[in-house]
């Protein structure tokens, strides 16, 4: 585990007993946050993990094209990794992009979603910060797994060719997947601003393109991750998108209906009408 990520949850977690107080019915209490989030990310762990075994005839092509253009790259990673220029320079700039992006930007965009939703009594933007935090711990728990199992080497180690299982970590990218999985998230549930979906989209693809200019990965590597990311952001946004926060809401709107006045001129009538809004 990264010491960035430690930050992530000691970031959500000091929010909660911070500002409960002042938002009570927008905020969980510590006890029920950490185990919404560890049942959350125990059924997405369970559905990524099997997820080739619920393949369907509508999803198999883009398990075949992913497969298939994952192949390709992996052939051709030791040619493509030395296109550019890879001067000193080159590589020092773009691994603290990277980090920056990384450690710098996705954090504080996670942080400032849940905050932010919590400040302004926002269910949308608080759930979007929460289940933010659960796609990158998600994305995290898989490329870890991944890096142990594959034990690629980076371009920079051995002969530069990238041979799998000699104990290296470059497949996937951790910093694709991440990047890509918040990314995700925030595209699904605010899908119609093109704004927010560019800028998310684009923060992604500028920190995952680092890494390869940075002669961390390898061009499959960030495919790889990046594509897995969507899929994590995808299924997270979609299988949780309904918060107890937001459950409550629409309980209290059914339960309380607001009294609309009726008045009618041209027939000289009037009364109320209850109108639930939920």
């Amino acid at each position: 585990m990264e010491s960035r990520w430690l930050l992530l949850a000691c970031l959500m977690v000091a929010a909660v007993p911070a500002l409960a107080q002042g938002a009570a019915e927008e905020t969980e209490t510590l006890k029920p946050l950490v185990k919404r989030l560890a049942s959350n990310i125990g059924q997405d762990q369970k559905r990524i993990w099997t997820s080739p075994f619920h393949m369907t005839r509508k999803n198999a092509r883009w398990w075949l094209a992913f497969g298939a253009a994952t192949g390709a790259l992996i052939a051709t990673d030791r040619r493509s990794s030395r296109q550019l220029a890879n001067t000193a320079d080159q590589v020092a700039f773009s691994g603290h992009v990277s980090q920056v992006g990384a450690v710098y930007t996705l954090i504080p965009a996670v942080g400032g979603l849940y905050l932010g939703g919590i400040l302004t009594q926002n269910t949308k933007l608080r759930e979007t910060g929460f289940l933010g935090g659960e796609a990158l711990v998600d994305a995290l728990i898989v490329s870890e797994a991944l890096k142990l199992a594959t034990g690629r080497q980076r371009p920079m180690d051995g002969d530069g060719s990238g041979h799998f299982f000699h104990g290296g970590a470059s497949f996937p990218s951790g910093h694709a997947m991440e990047s890509f999985a918040l990314a995700s998230v925030v595209a699904h549930r605010y899908a119609n601003r093109k704004a927010v979906v560019v800028l998310a989209y684009g923060l992604a693809g500028l920190i995952s393109a680092s890494r390869f200019s940075g002669r961390k990965h390898f061009a499959s590597d960030i495919l790889a991750g990046g594509a897995m990311g969507w899929f994590i952001g995808r299924h997270v946004s979609e299988a949780h998108q309904d918060s107890p926060g937001g459950k409550r809401q629409a309980v209290k709107a059914w339960l309380a209906p607001q009294v609309v006045p009726q008045v009618q001129p041209a027939t000289r009538s009037y009364g109320v009408a209850l109108v639930w809004r939920p």
